[in-house]
């Protein structure tokens, strides 16, 4: 039995196998793009290790979609089958892993909140229990796993960036900024420490100084994932939108925010489709962009893997006119609720679906249907997770709608005289 980078025990004998674990913690807590290659270059090196398929399976059920879904599935029975004889945080790790492929996410939280009470070190299960926390709107959670871990990892930049975003999610946001300072000065390669800081700087307007931030750190996104490269550039682009220089919003859009992005992939729709309502909700014609990116949503019609996803899929669909495809979405993510556990059920039922015909509304110019819809669901947004800035989103779409109703309104006023 080895030990990882984090100093924990790993049931392999082999030293290749423990360098891929190591390559691997680093590749995720950096958000590092070749994370798939060395997780499976560590799967052939010893097929007999537990983590090594457990990493693999989790690594696929982040990218939130079918296909990586169905690729995840046999990495988990390959970890599952090796339960005999492994240590007992291996184990809840696995356990965890299984629960979220399940869909029974509060399962798969306490098992990660377990692995922080009892295995601080383990910092992949922190991440992963943050991560759920943040699909959820549990900002308080989402911080608190991260600091409970501090103490026992002094100096580690990347749990100082995980810490400074759930901080600045909870609003503390000084000791935000100063905690994502800390890690970019500790190694200036920290692009999740650089994107908490965006957060602090875009909540208080500090429009100049966010630019200036992240362009000054952008040279070092370049061996980031597609997810977070496109979305660092995302907040670069909201800081430009700010500043109303909207040529510069739809150079970044078609260079960065879809240019870069991995078509396919569901977060990089999500930021990309963000970007485009935001410009039109500033009157901005953003040409056939619509029509563009809807020829990569067919996909996630059915798929419903996170229902702050599912929103902006139905939008776009319903702005590039797709209507056949949106009435078959929102009558599969009616079909979805049913299916799945209580815990996230409330949730879809209260808050997604409503929003959901709210968001339709929107698009297709019914704003007094969006303004009802949406009205009731503000307060209980955040259960469909995202962060502050990106359910910011939802309330702009509702103030327009509101806007645009009373509007016509006065209009129907005017002609009924």
């Amino acid at each position: 039995m080895l030990k990882d980078a984090q100093g924990l025990e790993v049931t392999t004998d082999s030293p290749a196998a423990i360098a891929a674990i190591n390559q691997f913690i680093d590749q995720s807590l950096s958000y590092g793009k070749d994370i798939e290659t060395v997780i499976l270059e560590g799967v052939k090196a010893d097929p007999g290790c537990a983590m090594l398929y457990a990493y693999t399976a989790a690594y696929y059920l982040t990218q939130e979609n079918a296909q990586a879904w169905k690729q995840a599935r046999p990495y988990l029975q390959a970890a599952q089958g090796l339960l005999f004889g492994i240590t007992k945080r291996e184990r809840l790790y696995i356990q965890a892993i299984a629960a979220w492929a399940m869909g029974a996410v509060d399962q798969a939280i306490a098992l990660h909140e377990k692995i922080a009470a009892n295995y601080p070190r383990d910092l992949i299960s922190v991440q992963q229990g943050q991560y759920h926390y943040f699909y959820l709107g549990d900002q308080e959670r989402l911080l608190k796993i991260a600091q409970n871990v501090l103490s026992a990892n002094p100096d580690n930049h990347y749990l100082y960036g995980m810490v400074a975003f759930g901080l600045e999610q909870c609003h503390q946001l000084e000791q935000a900024e100063a905690m994502g300072r800390k890690a970019t000065g500790i190694n200036r390669r920290d692009p999740w420490a650089h994107h908490a800081v965006a957060h602090v700087m875009e909540t208080q307007g500090r429009v100049d100084e966010g630019i200036a931030w992240m362009e000054s750190l952008a040279d070092t996104w370049e061996n980031c994932n597609s997810m977070l490269y496109t979305h660092n550039w995302w907040h670069v682009a909201l800081y430009y939108l700010e500043r109303g220089d909207i040529q510069q919003v739809l150079a970044l859009y078609d260079a960065y925010v879809w240019g870069r992005a991995r078509k396919e992939s569901p977060k990089d729709q999500v930021g990309a489709i963000a970007l485009l309502l935001r410009l039109e909700l500033r009157g901005v014609d953003v040409g056939s962009r619509w029509q563009d990116i809807s020829t990569y949503l067919f996909p996630r019609i059915n798929e419903h893997a996170l229902p702050f996803q599912d929103l902006h899929y139905i939008y776009a669909l319903a702005k590039a006119r797709q209507f056949d495809w949106v009435d078959e979405m929102y009558l599969s993510m009616q079909k979805h609720t049913q299916t799945i556990n209580p815990y996230l059920r409330q949730n879809w039922l209260e808050v997604t679906i409503p929003a959901a015909r709210g968001m339709i509304a929107h698009a297709k110019g019914d704003y007094a249907k969006a303004k009802s819809e949406l009205k009731i669901v503000l307060p209980k947004l955040h259960r469909i997770g995202g962060s502050h800035a990106q359910r910011a989103l939802f309330e702009q779409v509702y103030r327009d709608a509101v806007w645009h109703s009373e509007k016509q309104s006065q209009v129907y006023a005017v002609v009924a005289r």
